[in-house]
């Protein structure tokens, strides 16, 4: 029985260092407002659940030594990483929406603390984040991404690393899904400021006295705040499309 601890432990290890990995880029779970303890004490449970499930796929505890342990360790650390950003894309969106919409606005000097990852970030873009991350609570999103922790050894094993030419196009595709949703998120306000400038430029030419830059800043402000109050649901319900149908993808659902 001694002889197989030391294996056992090293099987436990390779299956900690994925869904570790996983679970501290989770949306929602992965947040700086988690404590990292409670995401540890996670990790280690949602490992220690998927254990006997991953054990038969590592060969006998015997083999796991040395340089091959070394090697499923980064491996699995680099397969950990990949799906987990590719995820996290996703929720990255929406700051860069939330960015584009405070230009549109006149906000962007606007500036607060991003309670969920930290560092300044626009007023609009945290609060889309915020609201993003409690709407996968709500509706049971975050049950898809611990299913796909568990469905990530059928499609890749611990023997199976991925090439780094798959994972660079991976990573091109997850920034550009993120890039192409936060510009549907923000599509409304991007139509918004065009024909608003545009207005803005005909009103200068037909009344040059007019002091424009007055009458802008506190109409965007205005107009745009009650776009945003009217657009919000249909703009938090294409989010979390992408998001279900992403988290989808990587439960194999």
């Amino acid at each position: 029985m001694n002889l197989l601890l030391p294996g056992m432990a090293s099987a436990y290890l390779l299956v900690f260092a994925r869904v570790g990995t996983l679970i501290m880029l989770m949306p929602g779970v992965g947040e700086q407002t988690v404590p990292a303890r409670l995401r540890l004490a996670f990790a280690l449970l949602v490992a220690l659940v998927l254990f006997p499930l991953v054990r038969p796929m590592l060969g006998g505890t015997e083999g796991i030594a040395g340089p091959r342990l070394i090697g499923l360790l980064f491996g699995e650390t680099i397969v950990g990483l990949i799906l987990g950003l590719t995820v996290r894309m996703v929720l990255a969106a929406l700051q860069t929406a939330g960015l584009i919409v405070s230009q549109q606005l006149g906000l962007s000097y606007a500036m607060t603390v991003d309670p969920s990852q930290g560092g300044q970030q626009t007023a609009v873009g945290n609060f889309l984040s915020l609201l993003g991350i409690t709407l996968i609570f709500a509706t049971d999103l975050h049950h898809l991404a611990i299913a796909g922790i568990a469905h990530s050894y059928q499609v890749l094993p611990p023997d199976a690393v991925p090439g780094f030419g798959d994972a660079l196009q991976l990573a091109l595709r997850a920034i550009a899904r993120g890039f192409t949703l936060a510009v549907q998120i923000a599509g409304p306000f991007i139509a918004f400021g065009i024909l608003f400038n545009l207005g803005l430029g005909v009103l200068s030419r037909l009344m040059p006295q007019l002091q424009v830059f007055f009458l802008a800043v506190p109409a965007s402000v205005l107009i745009g705040m009650l776009i945003l109050a009217g657009a919000l649901g249909i703009m938090m319900g294409v989010f979390l499309d992408d998001m279900g149908r992403t988290l989808a993808e990587v439960a194999g659902r």
